[in-house]
Order: C-alpha cells, then structure tokens, then sequence
C-alpha cells in the first residue's frame, strides 16, 4: 500500500515540488529525489558518485 500523505508532505512541503511536479512524478523518482532508495537502502551519495566516476572514468 502506497502511504500517499506522507508522499505529498514529502514532495509538496520538504521537496517544495509543485502540484503539477509532484504528480508527474513515480512514488519511486520521489523517493529517490529524497535520497532513500525503494529497497529501503540509501541512495548514491555524491562521494560515491564521484569515486566511481574517477574508477570509471569515460574515454
């Protein structure tokens, strides 16, 4: 079951999205602009990011 208020406090109070932002959106593409993952697990920091861009970098 998808919890939909603590979606839309999310993304219309915390994330300051506007309506028509919001609902353009997945439940997973807003929970991944706040940064959780929807395996429950943390999503990628931009450490992270950066790390594998330079063990990765493009040629």
């Amino acid at each position: 079951m998808i919890d939909w208020a603590g979606l839309m406090a999310l993304g219309l109070g915390q994330l300051r999205l506007l309506p028509d932002q919001f609902w353009a959106l997945t439940p997973v593409e807003l929970l991944m602009m706040a940064g959780v993952s929807p395996g429950g697990t943390p999503g990628l920091s931009r450490d992270r990011l950066n790390a594998l861009c330079a063990q990765f970098p493009d040629i």
